[in-house]
């Protein structure tokens, strides 16, 4: 391993961090050594963004010090850490979409220039994206930008203050295989030449393909301290991170399923700008069995679910559920026939976050027995009702009148599935169930679905996560520029690398 013996660039000792209710940092100690790339693995609210944070001047600890090249500093801001030669890459991109690359660059240097400073900076840029393969733009504004030239752009931004730290915070969660293979020969590149790397995350696989040690931290406080990579396997860190064993598959039989119950014929549907954005596209979902549809995001997917359960009306094709037509048919028709939605936008459209958890819970049925008596509700039904669902699906609330909106991310998950999963559905629609959740929630969502197509549901899976898609569906598909790639495929017959090829639109003529 290249950073197994080099100087040690970061020590953090005995660091805690306390917020109200939550004790976020739990006497957590960490080592950084130059030309190494150093995750850091746990679940989401383990500590580990905590913890960079204080590295990077934006909390400070309660108890503890930080030592950078073996000097004990004082880290008030995040103008200190930048002094030291410690840059971060937030999960959440820190960059104004309507200026350029450059100019967001120069934003966060010191001297540029008082002359046309973008033009020096746009120089720069240039030589750092050939150096590194970073190819970005520098004349391009943010907005014009997909996520993986963003992230880029965060990078440089980074480099180009010559830190010896870089701090990436949950760096591929918005990238597509391609890009994050991408970011990977980036980082190895940066390590090779003497810097440290420390790579946030919580997926297992990431940590193996790319670092050379790691540490765990579960419930703020640290399992196990800087061990070599290639001495644990995925299955002992999934043990570290969550406490227990994790299931590796949930993939059904591969079979034909039984009867039809989600029929698309030759559908096309526009998109927000006026263009077609899903293209006469074709499938059929059956009893018992998940289609996965995996696709880089911006390929007519969302547009597709849309029109499948009434958000948006095609203007070309035919939806069937359960042999009726519901093409223009309102959601709330269309829910009717016993359809679910796990929608993409958890927060936006899965939940109302005014209202409370109970309210949430009510929301498809709330209008009906045994939830109203005329045009009343009967309160006392409805709480004995959601506290019946809180239980089951495990949704960490304060309690019923919380309202949904402060909820973390994988309960008001676990709240939309409670409340679209209870009806017993005769056809799922998933979008992207488990974007940005951790691994055991991640894993008890998966067996959620794989529990509701056992039971017969059919179940569509839009995901790009591809291990995802891999480990749930029993037939597969690939949507790109609005298209079924290559046809429904059956999972066994098909591999990882044949599906990324078809995501990024590299697979067809020879395929």
């Amino acid at each position: 391993m290249e950073g197994s013996s080099g100087l040690v660039l970061v020590r953090m000792e005995g660091i805690t961090k306390r917020f109200p209710g939550v004790l976020a940092n739990d006497n957590v100690s960490f080592e950084l050594r130059a030309g190494e790339v150093h995750a850091l693995l746990g679940e989401n609210g383990a500590g580990k963004t905590t913890l960079m944070n204080i590295l990077y001047g934006l909390y400070r600890p309660d108890e503890g010090r930080i030592l950078i090249e073996g000097r004990e500093v004082d880290i008030r801001s995040p103008k200190d850490a930048i002094s030291l030669g410690i840059g971060m890459v937030h999960q959440h991109f820190k960059l104004i979409p309507t200026l350029t690359v450059a100019e967001n660059v120069a934003l966060g240097l010191e001297r540029t220039g008082f002359f046309m400073p973008t033009k020096v900076v746009e120089g720069k840029i240039r030589e750092l994206s050939e150096r590194y393969g970073l190819k970005v733009d520098p004349k391009a504004r943010v907005w014009q930008l997909s996520v993986g030239e963003r992230q880029r752009v965060e990078i440089i931004k980074v480099l180009m203050r010559d830190a010896k730290v870089l701090i990436l915070d949950e760096p591929t969660t918005v990238l597509a295989p391609a890009e994050r293979d991408q970011l990977f020969s980036v980082i190895r590149r940066l390590a090779d030449e003497g810097r440290g790397i420390i790579f946030i995350t919580h997926k297992l696989g990431e940590v193996k393909a790319v670092s050379d040690r790691v540490t765990v931290l579960r419930k703020g406080r640290v399992v196990v301290s800087g061990i070599p990579t290639d001495s644990v396997s995925t299955q002992e860190l999934a043990r570290m991170m969550v406490g227990r064993e994790l299931l590796s598959s949930v993939r059904g039989g591969g079979g034909e399923g039984g009867s039809v119950v989600l029929e698309v014929r030759g559908l096309s549907v526009l998109g927000d700008r006026g263009l077609l954005a899903v293209k006469d596209v074709s499938f059929e979902v059956r009893e018992g069995e998940i289609l996965g549809i995996a696709g880089v995001a911006g390929n007519g997917q969302r547009e597709l679910v849309e029109a499948i359960v009434g958000l948006r009306k095609p203007v070309k094709g035919s939806v069937r559920i359960g042999g009726v037509e519901v093409s223009g048919r309102s959601p709330r028709e269309i829910l009717s026939l016993g359809v679910s939605f796990i929608p993409e936008d958890r927060v936006g459209v899965g939940i109302v976050p005014d209202l409370s958890v109970e309210e949430n819970l009510i929301l498809r049925s709330y209008f009906k027995p045994p939830f109203s008596k005329g045009l009343m509700l009967d309160t006392s039904y409805i709480s004995r009702w959601s506290e019946g669902l809180m239980k089951e699906y495990n949704i960490v609330a304060p309690g019923l009148k919380t309202p949904a909106g402060v909820l973390s991310g994988g309960n008001v998950q676990r709240l939309i599935l409670a409340r679209e999963l209870s009806y017993k559905p005769k056809l799922i629609v998933a979008s992207h169930p488990t974007y940005g959740l951790d691994l055991a929630a991640t894993e008890y969502i998966r067996s959620l679905l794989a529990s509701q197509r056992d039971r017969g549901a059919a179940v569509l899976l839009v995901s790009e996560d591809l291990e995802e898609i891999m480990a749930l569906s029993d037939r597969i598909a690939v949507m790109f520029e609005g298209e079924l790639v290559g046809g429904v495929m059956n999972a066994s017959e098909v591999d990882s690398e044949k599906l990324g090829e078809m995501m990024c639109g590299a697979w067809g003529e020879g395929g």
